[in-house]
């Protein structure tokens, strides 16, 4: 074989050698995403299920606030359907709803000194407090795996082989103008 023969072979080697490794970083990237919305999925989960718990605890002292509890449970309905169907915008929307209730329902629990000194209560809003925590952490760690991914998708060389082999983008899961704006303290404590 001819010395342009031996770089040919090489130089078709390399191209596949590279194809190998851009395609394995895209499947990388594309399971980071998913376990990382996995992580998200859970916690909304356990949150889901510390709900009810927390507006049945409610209920016993809070006989005249019942919109504010059923919002909070509507809103976790929301939730949950927006997991089930994995659509995000819908997501963001219902949880949007939840954190307004839930800051409500906080709020309005402070009229009610036996609530507040209840140890049931003040376990749940702990947990809650630290579901809710949690669940941005790992919003911000999900939208960094996204982005991650997305802009392989778009980079050359990469973008050729994300095609070939009909790699998608995920959306981001972002926060809506009403988790943005500052809290309006007087109106929940009005």
């Amino acid at each position: 074989m001819s010395v342009g023969g031996f770089i040919l072979v090489g130089t078709i080697l390399f191209v596949i050698v590279y194809a190998i490794l851009i395609y394995n970083r895209l499947v990388n990237l594309k399971h980071d995403t998913a376990k990382a919305w996995s992580n998200i999925d859970v916690l909304l989960k356990q949150r889901h299920d510390e709900l009810p718990k927390l507006v049945e605890t409610c209920k016993q002292y809070m006989q005249h606030e019942r919109d504010t509890l059923e919002k909070v449970m509507q809103a976790r309905a929301g939730i949950s359907a927006a997991r089930e169907s994995a659509n995000l915008h819908a997501l963001g929307a219902a949880e949007s709803q939840l954190r307004q209730g839930l800051m409500q329902l906080f709020a309005v629990a402070e009229s009610y000194p036996e609530l507040k000194a209840d140890v049931s209560f003040r376990a749940l809003e702990s947990r809650i407090t630290g579901l809710e925590n949690a669940i941005a952490d790992r919003r911000e760690f999900y939208n960094e795996s996204v982005n991650n991914n997305n802009v392989r998708l778009e980079e050359f060389p990469d973008v050729i082989i994300a095609r070939l082999f009909n790699f998608r983008p995920f959306e981001l899961l972002e926060f809506t103008e009403e988790e943005k704006r500052d809290v309006d303290l007087k109106a929940l404590f009005g």
